[in-house]
């Protein structure tokens, strides 16, 4: 049985994480760092409460087998480059370096498609930074998922997203071939495949698009 911790368990797709962790019989203890109370409880579930500047005094010395990381930030919260950069690259990136020294030996990432560390547009430039730096931190597995738009029911309304996502339904079964990387995918599904991809890890590091991740669900 293993100890997960997760990150980012009040989003769309953290909570999906949060649930199929506590599904899974693989586990028997998940530990959600949240900023805010978490609408579920379950007896494998223990919470931490705190926001980004003291989630490192929280997690200090818990021993955990894994660590996921569903962090991310939108420019109408975070307008100013620097606090994005610092919510989608800098916490990320933290709290992947505590659960190594906790003793995870697995990292699982929520990136985004088109990440790029030498792109010249700021949002991939980040999530590249960030792959980068959470790979460096030398995990005997890595894994890092880039979904394209995310599909799923939001606690919190975002109606350009929700016009966005059924657009991109509809498009999703035409981008055949290279292009399916870009379909649409459920945030359940991202959830699925990241828990059964922790089954039998076996690369060193690993990215996962819509045909990698389809596979796992």
């Amino acid at each position: 049985m293993k100890k997960a911790i997760l990150y980012g368990a009040s989003g769309l797709v953290g909570f999906n994480i949060l649930q199929e962790l506590l599904w899974s019989n693989d586990y028997d203890e998940v530990i959600a760092v949240v900023r805010t109370e978490l609408p579920i409880k379950h007896y494998k579930l223990k919470v931490l409460t705190g926001d980004f500047g003291s989630f490192v005094g929280l997690v200090d010395g818990i021993k955990v087998d894994e660590v996921y990381i569903a962090l991310g930030t939108t420019r109408k919260k975070t307008p100013d480059n620097a606090s994005y950069y610092q919510v989608d690259h800098d916490y990320p990136v933290l709290a992947a370096k505590i659960a190594k020294e906790n003793g995870a030996s697995s990292v699982f990432f929520v990136s985004s498609i088109g990440a790029n560390v030498a792109s010249s547009f700021f949002y991939p430039k980040t999530k590249g930074q960030a792959e980068q730096d959470i790979i460096l931190q030398n995990f005997e597995h890595t894994h890092i998922f880039r979904p394209s738009t995310i599909i799923g029911n939001r606690t919190k309304a975002r109606p350009v997203e929700r016009v966005l996502g059924r657009i991109w339904e509809f498009i999703s079964p035409v981008l055949t071939g290279k292009m399916n990387k870009y379909r649409s995918i459920e945030a359940k599904q991202i959830a699925t495949a990241m828990i059964n991809a922790a089954k039998n890890p076996s690369e060193k590091s690993k990215i996962y698009h819509w045909h990698e991740m389809i596979q796992l669900v």
